[in-house]
């Protein structure tokens, strides 16, 4: 059901205390660490790029960078700790990414690599083709710098993604900002965005359990729900995800929806329905959504349901962050689209 005007006062306001309270004890905000990268987007449907073809972009984005983004458009403090060149796609990332009110100081500039870049390109049935530049951009590059410290050790929440797991220094980076957080009570929330694949790389699959058991707020995709499990079925892996310590775990399912667990309860989150044009991001940014609010202590279900309307939202528009919204945009969405039944 759509969020009425009395919990919309509500939430925005509980959201903004909490902020206030954070400035007033000295607490921090909602930290993430990772890409930042530029989107270049194929305009025609097709396979690869083995020929000249029109493209659009470039577009900010980087997983990481989608998620912050949304969480500052929903009214949280938030930082992100990363690295670009000294480019223009760099600069696109800080100047978005600042103006929608993410703390920026704790991202280093490199003067020696390029911004991270994916080129991509949709094929008829939906799939991707990616170009990537990556591991040997500046993204690649850990951001060990005072500001970046400054900025983890002021972190209350620290959200961890799957993707900025890229190398083992920066698997150690993340457990290290984790292990602080949880020492000074905060919390975690974990989105895996991993391959099967990725976890015979050598430690990866011990870290990934202990980001496991630090993890209060778990956002597994499709699969991803038993990938980190002994457990090969949805039910068995919750309960284990429980038994090691996750409050609150949310499966993302794409358009059939979201189920929401934790120790005493389970929840069905149906879609909303739209017409979609791109895809990307809409996971971050659902991600963004529910982290900012269930920081904030919002009610779960209303939460939930903010955080549907943001994924919605994002696959209506073209580039991976283009859709991130301010809650009283996501508010109105909720009031003019249907839900799946």
């Amino acid at each position: 059901m759509p969020v009425d005007g009395a919990k919309t006062v509500t939430i925005r306001e509980r959201i903004r205390a909490t902020d206030k309270r954070r400035e007033g004890s000295g607490m921090g905000k909602i930290v993430v660490i990772g890409e930042i990268l530029v989107e270049i987007m194929a305009d025609t449907i097709g396979d690869g790029f083995k020929d000249p073809i029109a493209m659009t972009g470039p577009y900010p984005s980087g997983a990481p960078a989608i998620f912050i983004d949304q969480v500052a458009r929903m009214g949280a403090e938030c930082a992100i700790v990363s690295t670009v060149g000294d480019d223009d796609f760099g600069r696109l990332n800080i100047e978005r990414l600042a103006s929608d009110g993410v703390d920026i100081s704790g991202i280093a500039i490199d003067q020696d690599r390029p911004t991270g870049s994916a080129f991509v390109r949709y094929r008829s049935d939906g799939s991707r083709d990616f170009v990537f530049n990556i591991r040997h951009s500046a993204s690649g590059l850990l951001p060990e710098s005072e500001a970046a410290q400054r900025v983890l050790d002021d972190a209350t929440h620290l959200h961890v993604m799957g993707s900025s797991l890229s190398s083992p220094s920066f698997v150690e980076m993340n457990l290290k900002a984790a292990r602080g957080v949880k020492e000074r009570g905060g919390t975690i929330s974990f989105d895996p965005n991993l391959r099967k694949e990725i976890l015979s790389s050598p430690g990866l699959a011990e870290a990934m359990k202990e980001f496991v058991t630090l993890t209060d707020v778990f956002l597994p995709s499709g699969a991803e729900l038993t990938l980190l499990t002994s457990a090969q079925n949805d039910l068995d892996a919750v309960a284990e995800l429980l038994a090691l310590g996750v409050k609150v775990i949310v499966h993302k399912m794409g358009a059939e929806g979201v189920q929401y667990y934790d120790a005493n309860t389970s929840k069905f989150i149906a879609p909303y329905i739209v017409d979609e044009v791109d895809p990307t991001g809409a996971g971050d940014c659902f991600g963004g959504a529910f982290v900012a609010l269930w920081c904030a202590g919002t009610d779960v279900s209303d939460a939930l349901n903010v955080a549907a309307a943001a994924g919605a939202h994002a696959v209506t528009k073209r580039g991976p962050m283009e859709g991130a919204a301010t809650y009283e945009t996501l508010v109105e969405f909720m009031k003019s689209k249907e839900r799946a039944v």
